[in-house]
């Protein structure tokens, strides 16, 4: 899992998320249309589902990390905040077929799949470059692990040990272009007897993050949170 560039986070963290519209209902165009749909209001979701209170029963220390991470969240690229709302609709719009596919794979429903992209590419913002400025299509910072053959880059990202974030460089892969990050995302995930708990979870946002975060896809505490509310916010313009 690569985390948005702080210094581009920061730069975000003063918009506010209060006054948006509802989200309109998809109309009868499909993942497609639905996409076009998305709005601002996925930044107030975001922002005050992981923050809203204190969870019983934590401990001071917990209940401190679980604010910060919230605070995080709702000041980053990835989960929209400060992200224009063509921007955003452009991006789940071109990314739309190739989630159609791997959804079908991996018997997920497609708002899921792109949920995940735009959560781990900030919106197709902040995109994962080789050391010569080329993208490589890595929408889902999948790292060159596992006997990965292909192209790889290497890159700065933050990891989570004992709940404290650190800086480290990892190893990423690189692909040709998005259709084959699509695929390489959908075969790991089908095949990685760890994921089996996100396989076949259909419309349920909330088994597809917790399947995906028990098989150890990210070292965020806050991550299958983030996604599922993601993915809820994405889910809810078609209901």
């Amino acid at each position: 899992m690569r985390l948005p560039d702080a210094r581009f986070a920061a730069g975000t963290a003063n918009l506010g998320v209060e006054g948006m519209a509802p989200l309109p209902r998809a109309g009868a165009g499909g993942f497609g249309a639905l996409m076009r749909s998305v709005d601002g209001e996925v930044r107030r979701f975001i922002a005050q589902g992981s923050g809203a209170g204190l969870p019983g029963g934590l401990t001071p220390e917990a209940a401190s990390l679980r604010l910060r991470m919230a605070s995080a969240t709702a000041a980053s690229p990835a989960t929209g905040a400060g992200v224009p709302e063509a921007e955003r609709a452009a991006f789940l719009n071109r990314i739309a077929p190739w989630a159609e596919n791997a959804g079908r794979a991996l018997g997920v429903a497609p708002e899921l799949v792109a949920a995940h992209a735009a959560l781990e590419s900030g919106w197709g913002l902040q995109p994962l470059r080789s050391a010569d400025g080329s993208d490589t299509h890595n929408l889902f910072g999948l790292k060159a692990t596992g006997g990965w053959k292909g192209g790889t880059t290497d890159a700065l990202t933050t990891e989570f040990s004992e709940g404290e974030a650190h800086k480290t460089t990892e190893r990423f892969r690189a692909y040709a272009d998005p259709g084959e990050a699509f695929q390489d995302y959908a075969r790991l995930l089908r095949d990685n007897p760890r994921y089996r708990g996100a396989i076949n979870a259909g419309q349920d946002a909330r088994a597809f993050a917790q399947g995906l975060a028990a098989g150890g896809y990210a070292t965020d505490p806050a991550y299958a949170d983030k996604l599922e509310q993601v993915a809820r916010q994405i889910q809810g313009a078609n209901r």
